[in-house]
């Protein structure tokens, strides 16, 4: 048993040198100046916890969407509505640094090509795990399946609460924040546009 705790021991000393050294003294200091003493035991790995922390809230700046995309288009003869709903979203505010959570639904008809399905998902989960504001992220997922697909429309409408509006400042609990992005047929057509939001809001 012994060995198996120095051997945990050795490993968590590698990671902890991995980490930015930067980002380590950040978080102490942050800790400090709110009152906290962050040579304390609970506090102690705090810095490194937060830093491995962030960086994988904000690795979506290290993946490039149009990669991922890139190899999961495939030529098919259908231009009916494809909708990918419901696809969980957990991002950080750009201005508080808090969370926003919520739900994105996706759609886009076809011309020639469609893309594989968990792929748009990801697309999401690139542009999701970056600081962000709502509105652009809606839009930056449209304009990519857009960009890569060249169907006749893409419609992107993401609900979302945000903690910086719940925990804070006003702190109105049961708000939602609703954002669209509608993108050729979806932004001309009304049948299209119609049928798209009757889909989202169905149980189905």
């Amino acid at each position: 048993m012994k060995h198996v705790k120095d051997q945990s021991a050795k490993t968590l000393s590698i990671e902890d040198h991995r980490q930015s050294p930067k980002m380590l003294d950040a978080v102490k200091t942050i800790l400090n100046e709110i009152g906290e003493d962050p040579t304390r035991e609970g506090l102690e790995k705090t810095p490194l916890r937060v830093a491995k922390s962030l960086k994988y809230l904000t690795k979506g700046y290290r993946e490039d969407p149009y990669e991922v995309i890139n190899n999961a288009v495939f030529a098919e003869d259908i231009d009916e509505m494809v909708v990918v709903k419901d696809i969980e979203l957990y991002s950080l505010c750009e201005h508080h640094l808090l969370p926003f959570i919520g739900k994105v639904h996706v759609a886009y008809v076809p011309d020639g090509k469609i893309i594989g399905l968990s792929k748009i998902a990801r697309v999401v989960e690139i542009y999701a795990r970056r600081l962000q504001v709502q509105e652009r992220l809606t839009k930056q997922i449209a304009e990519t399946l857009n960009d890569c697909l060249k169907p006749l429309g893409v419609a992107v409408v993401i609900e979302a609460e945000h903690l910086c509006m719940q925990m804070r400042g006003v702190q109105k609990q049961h708000s939602a924040m609703v954002t669209s992005s509608m993108l050729g047929e979806f932004k001309t057509n009304l049948a299209t546009r119609s049928e798209f939001m009757t889909i989202i809001r169905s149980s189905l």
